[in-house]
């Protein structure tokens, strides 16, 4: 079969984009300039461009024309993590780590290896977890405003294999799935795996337009809605208690499912009640400890409607079961002895440490962050293309997260998101000085 003539126009931008004969940064034709240059009509040339941007060869910037961007492979949603030169920092993951936290490992595997129980350790956990490990993460909510049954919490290992399980489960392939235009890009690459129609909620500066959302709901079959109301990934929001009950009212008025991810809640000490709270026969509570205790322990839970308990553990059996139980026994037992509350405690006043030297070294330039965040969005000027300038930050040894990573929709925001918990403390005042060096040595 013959390809659409369209697409003969698409390979050769292609070509003379991976070739190098169209640099990086060279504006291509409008679309109504291209259409008389080529002979086609306006909506080809629409879909070439497309087309291209899907590809990652092109971007379109609002205003200002579509652009090659840069192969460098540092943007996007799943960038290059081989630097050019030796590394400097890393802020494109929040990866922390707090002192002393390798001898508590040291001392918990030391315990667990005389224990009666290191046999048991060493059988096969049912999917979802033991009642008395689930029972113990249930005590643990009790401290983030969910007070639930143990039978309705279910183990994973990590955060996103229960929001895989909690997709893979309880939507189908086309259903529609509200997310904010800015979110974390973990939701965007379930949402692609499973088939899943994104529908972007615009955005003001406190939180999602929710009376877009409610329209959207309102013209659009919304199966489910992903939402971050503490600590907003990238953004750094806390919804307020009037913005979460319109969400609930929304929800229970159109019958949506509502996804709730509490990863980073545990950095605001004081939060309003979270959705699970406000709307629990419809709200899936999704987090983990990959931020309040380690990265490395793949520990997460899931609090489900009783209704789905059951297919969301088939789930899991299919997928990968659930969580270890050497992990699990590690976890359950920091989260029992209160050593997950003292390591939280710390991460809220290491993040606001942070936030004060980001906001020092990056005094003036357009932030938006939250006070006790561990990220920053940092908006660019109309000449600083967020690949660009990922790809001269790589260069310095220093990696970025680009907005393209968080955007679920078409619009592509000029801006970075600094994860700033990984490097030490005592030198992120001079990466993030670094960082801005190197964006303000752009010429206009």
């Amino acid at each position: 079969m013959r390809p659409p003539s369209y697409k003969a126009i698409v390979d050769e931008f292609a070509v003379s984009i991976r070739s190098g004969r169209l640099p990086a940064g060279t504006r291509l034709p409008t679309h109504r300039a291209l259409t008389r240059e080529r002979r086609i009509a306006l909506a080809t040339a629409t879909r070439v461009y497309a087309e291209l941007a899907a590809m990652g060869l092109v971007v379109g910037e609002p205003g200002r024309g579509t652009f090659v961007r840069t192969q460098s492979g540092y943007d996007g949603l799943e960038p290059s993590r081989a630097l050019p030169v030796p590394r400097v920092a890393d802020l494109s993951f929040n990866q922390p780590l707090g002192e002393g936290q390798a001898d508590r490992l040291r001392q918990a595997l030391r315990a667990l290896s005389v224990s009666g129980e290191a046999e048991a350790l060493l059988r096969q956990n049912p999917p979802g977890g033991h009642l008395h490990e689930r029972a113990v993460v249930a005590t643990y909510l009790l401290e983030r405003g969910i007070d639930t049954a143990p039978a309705n919490v279910l183990l994973t290992s990590g955060a996103q294999q229960a929001l895989d399980a909690v997709l893979r489960s309880l939507t189908r392939p086309g259903d529609v799935l509200a997310v904010d235009a800015l979110s974390y890009p973990g939701i965007k690459l379930l949402a692609s795996a499973h088939g899943l129609d994104m529908a972007p909620i615009p955005l003001t500066e406190t939180g999602p337009d929710l009376a877009a959302l409610d329209r959207m709901c309102r013209t659009r079959p919304v199966r489910g809605i992903y939402a971050i109301p503490t600590l907003h990934n990238p953004l750094g929001w806390v919804l307020g208690r009037d913005q979460r009950d319109r969400l609930v009212t929304i929800a229970r008025s159109h019958d949506c499912l509502l996804i709730e991810d509490g990863t980073y809640a545990f950095l605001d000490s004081s939060p309003p009640p979270p959705l699970r709270a406000l709307a629990p026969e419809r709200t899936c509570y999704v987090a983990g400890l990959s931020k309040s205790a380690a990265p490395g322990l793949r520990f997460g839970f899931t609090v489900l409607p009783g209704p789905y308990v059951e297919t969301v553990t088939r789930s899991l059996r299919l997928a990968a079961w659930g969580a270890p139980g050497l992990i699990t026994a590690l976890a359950t037992g920091w989260l029992a002895d209160g050593t997950v509350a003292r390591w939280e405690e710390d991460r809220r006043g290491d993040a606001a440490a942070r936030q004060g030297i980001a906001r020092t070294a990056l005094a003036g330039m357009p932030l938006t962050a939250h006070p006790v965040s561990y990220m920053v969005w940092l908006g660019l000027e109309p000449h600083q293309r967020p690949d660009h300038v990922a790809d001269l930050l790589a260069g310095a040894g220093i990696l970025v997260s680009t907005a393209d990573a968080f955007a679920t929709g078409p619009h592509r925001p000029r801006a970075l998101r600094l994860a700033l918990a990984t490097p030490p403390r005592d030198e992120l005042g001079a990466v993030l000085e670094r960082v801005r060096d190197v964006i303000d040595a752009i010429p206009p």
